[in-house]
C-alpha cells in the first residue's frame, strides 16, 4: 500500500522561552513545522543564543518528527529603505540571523523584501539584491526566502516578476527561494480562489516552482486586489476554506511546509491544524 501523505503544517510560535519550548508547543498543537521571529519583530534586538537549548531542541525535533522550520526576519528590516542607517540595520540583522541559524542547519529564513518609499520599484529591487549579494555565503546551510507581498504602500514583491528581478540580480541564487503567502497574493490580485492552477502556472513560468519552498496559509479580510494585507482565520475570509483546502492538496504544493499566520490563540491554531489535516487527507 502507498504511504499515506502527511500534511506538514504549523503556525507562528513565540521564541521567548527558547527552541525546545517551541518544539514542545508545536507537538501540543499537532504541528510538525513552525515559524518564529529571529528577533523582536518590531525592534532589532535578538536574544542571546542558548546553544544547550538548541542542541536539546534538535534532538527533540528528530524524535518527534518536526520538519523544516521557517524562521521570520523582523518587520523592521527594510533592505531597500531610503535612509542609509535603516539599510545598514537590515544588512547587519540579516547577516547576524543567518550566522545564528547555522546552528540549526537546513532550515528557511523568510523575509519581506522591503518598501522602496518612493525611490521606485527598480531601485528597491537593486538595493534588495545588493544586500543579498553582500550577505549570502557559498557555504551557508540556510535557504533565504523572499515572501510574496500584497503591494501595500511601496512594498517590493507585489508581483512574481518583481521577485524574479531580485533573484536574477543575486549571484548565489541557489541560496534563494520563495515563500508564497495566500493572503498576500490574493490581496495583490492573484485569483487563487477560482484559478489556482493558472496562478501556479504563472508562478512557474516567471519564477519556477522549484523555488517555491514554503506557504504562509492565511485567509484574507479583503477583496482580491485590495493591496491591504489583513489576515483572516481559515474559512472566515474572502478566499474561503474550500480554496485553501485546494492549496494544501495541490500536487505542486502538498509536500511544502504550511505556516498559519491567522489571528488566533493556541487553541485556535490547534483547531485550524486539525481541520486542515482532516481536509487534506485523501
Amino acid at each position: 500500500m502507498p504511504m499515506e501523505h502527511k500534511l506538514h503544517i504549523g503556525c507562528h510560535l513565540s521564541s521567548a522561552k527558547g527552541f525546545l519550548a517551541m518544539g514542545r508547543e508545536a507537538s501540543r498543537l499537532d504541528a510538525d513545522t513552525f515559524a518564529f521571529f529571529t528577533r523582536n519583530p518590531r525592534g532589532g534586538r535578538a536574544n542571546e543564543l542558548d546553544l544547550a537549548d538548541v542542541e536539546a531542541f534538535l534532538h527533540y525535533k528528530d524524535e518527534h518528527g518536526i520538519g523544516t522550520l521557517v524562521a521570520h526576519a523582523p518587520y523592521t528590516m527594510n533592505a531597500c529603505a531610503a535612509k542609509e542607517n535603516l539599510r545598514r540595520f537590515a544588512h547587519e540583522a540579516m547577516a547576524d540571523d543567518l550566522q545564528r541559524l547555522e546552528h540549526l542547519p537546513g532550515n528557511f529564513y523568510n523575509f519581506h523584501p522591503g518598501s522602496h518609499v518612493g525611490q521606485s520599484a527598480e531601485k528597491g529591487i537593486e538595493l534588495i539584491a545588493q544586500q543579498l549579494n553582500d550577505v549570502l555565503t557559498p557555504d551557508q546551510q540556510t535557504t533565504v526566502l523572499l515572501e510574496t507581498m500584497a503591494g501595500k504602500g511601496t512594498e517590493v514583491g507585489r508581483t512574481f516578476e518583481e521577485l524574479r528581478a531580485i533573484i536574477d540580480r543575486v549571484e548565489l541564487d541557489d541560496k534563494l527561494g520563495v515563500c508564497l503567502d495566500t493572503c498576500h497574493v490574493w490581496d495583490g490580485g492573484y485569483d487563487i480562489r477560482e484559478h489556482l492552477d493558472e496562478v501556479l502556472t504563472e508562478f512557474d513560468l516567471v519564477i519556477g516552482l522549484a523555488r517555491l519552498k514554503a506557504i504562509h496559509l492565511n485567509d484574507s479580510q479583503n477583496e482580491r486586489g485590495s493591496h491591504k494585507d489583513r489576515h483572516a482565520r481559515i474559512g472566515e475570509g474572502h478566499i474561503g476554506l474550500e480554496a485553501l483546502v485546494r492549496v494544501v492538496r495541490h500536487p505542486a504544493l502538498k509536500d511544502l511546509p504550511f505556516i498559519l499566520e491567522t489571528p488566533n490563540d493556541a487553541a485556535g491554531y490547534a483547531r485550524e491544524i486539525a481541520l486542515l489535516r482532516e481536509k487534506a487527507a485523501p
